[in-house]
This record gives C-alpha cells, sequence and structure tokens, in this order.
C-alpha cells in the first residue's frame, strides 16, 4: 500500500482505473486489487480509492495486461524508480509482475516490489529466486510483532501467513540486493521497536510507516 493519503472514489467512479501513476519521483505500477489479506487499516476497506488524482479501482475484468502496464509506466516519463504497489497486492499476479519488472529492467531504473510477503505461500513454492536481476528492493509489510497482533489487524486468508511471511524475507536476502520490513508507527495494538528488533534478527532494513489521515479526518481501524 502506497503512504500517500488515499481519497474517495466519489467523484471519478466513471473514470478509468490507471495502470501506472506518479508519486513524487517513483511510478507506481497498479496491477490488481485482489489482495491475500484484508487489513483493518487499508484504505480501500474505508472506500478510499484514489491516490492524488489516480483512480486505482480495477475490476477483474480491467485487470491491465503486461504490455498495457509497461506502455502506461513508460509514458509517466523519467523516474527514480518504478514500485509495484497499488491498493491490490501485486504478487497475486506473478507471472505478470515478473514480466514486467523484465521489461522495465532493460531501462536500468531500480524497480522496488511492495508486498504483504506471501507470494511463495499463495504460489506453493519458494519464489525468491525468481526475483533474482529483476527487483532492487523488497519492503515487506510486517505490520505486527507477533502472530496474534498479525491476524487481527490483517485478516489473512491463509493459515501460517506470518511464519510465511518472515521465511519469504529471510529467503529475499538471498536474492535481491535490499529487503526492508515495515510496521505502521501509531497503529493500535502494533510495538514498531519488537517490529524493529525483528527485522534486525533478519538482517533486513526496517521502516516505520505513518498512520495517514483519510479526507483530512482521523484514521478508524474497523
Amino acid at each position: 500500500m502506497t503512504t500517500a493519503v488515499a481519497r474517495r472514489d466519489d467523484a471519478g467512479r466513471s473514470s478509468p482505473a490507471v495502470a501506472a501513476y506518479r508519486l513524487r519521483d517513483a511510478v507506481y505500477l497498479n496491477l490488481t486489487n485482489h489482495c491475500t489479506l484484508r487489513c483493518r487499516f487499508c484504505p480501500k476497506f474505508h472506500g478510499l480509492w484514489t491516490v492524488g488524482e489516480a483512480r486505482l479501482r480495477l475490476r477483474t475484468a480491467d485487470e491491465p495486461s503486461v504490455a498495457t502496464v509497461i506502455q502506461a509506466a513508460r509514458a509517466q516519463g523519467p523516474c527514480a524508480e518504478y514500485v509495484f504497489c497499488g491498493l491490490g497486492e501485486p504478487t497475486t499476479r506473478w507471472p505478470a509482475l515478473l514480466a514486467v519488472a523484465a521489461a522495465l529492467r532493460a531501462e536500468g531504473r531500480p524497480i522496488r516490489l511492495n508486498t504483504d510477503g506471501l507470494a511463495s505461500l499463495v504460489q506453493g513454492r519458494d519464489v525468491a529466486p525468481d526475483l533474482a536481476g529483476l527487483v532492487d528492493h523488497v519492503s515487506i509489510s510486517l505490520n505486527a510483532a507477533d502472530e496474534h497482533t498479525y491476524e487481527r489487524l490483517c485478516r489473512p486468508s491463509r493459515a501460517g501467513s506470518y511464519a510465511a511471511l518472515l521465511a519469504f524475507a529471510a529467503r529475499c536476502r538471498a536474492f535481491v540486493p535490499r529487503v526492508t520490513l515495515t510496521a505502521i508507527a501509531g497503529l493500535e495494538g502494533v510495538d514498531v521497536d519488537a517490529c524493529a528488533r525483528i527485522a534486525h534478527e533478519l538482517n533486513v532494513a526496517f521502516r516505520a510507516r505513518p498512520l495517514e489521515s483519510t479526507d483530512g479526518g482521523s484514521f478508524r481501524v474497523r
């Protein structure tokens, strides 16, 4: 999920969803709205689907093809990096993600994957090696320092998700130059310091994400 504040989609329901959008100096790639989690703090579960001027609400039939994503990304012009990140989990479209990354890799810009870390669990195999040479940075939403809090906040659809996330982070270290675990500072029940310790134990980086307000109001976790 992006750290930019999402806006309600009321005014843009008839406008098409975008396959790529710009935030600051990066171009973000919007592959899908499907996800393996139902995070209580996710903007889309609060009716928020628009980031800046970019409408991200994709219907299943509207999921962009590999060629469409590549074209949309390049149409954004020069950027500091490409980021796989929308309001869904990009790794649920694993073959498409790899194909897009391979095509954009030729431009020489860094590629980052923002993910829930459940790709190997969902795909039924160790997919971390697939990222070698394609992705420079994997940012994984840890979100909690223990399984109970994780399940309460993220509501995973698959058993063993928390352990799978940690295993994926550890595996990515062997294939990706930079791996970061993140958690939301200010979210009730989240021990950010404990999350940072987990990252340290896995020998990966850690970043605390801000708890964003929605439409200028307070953010409430459902």
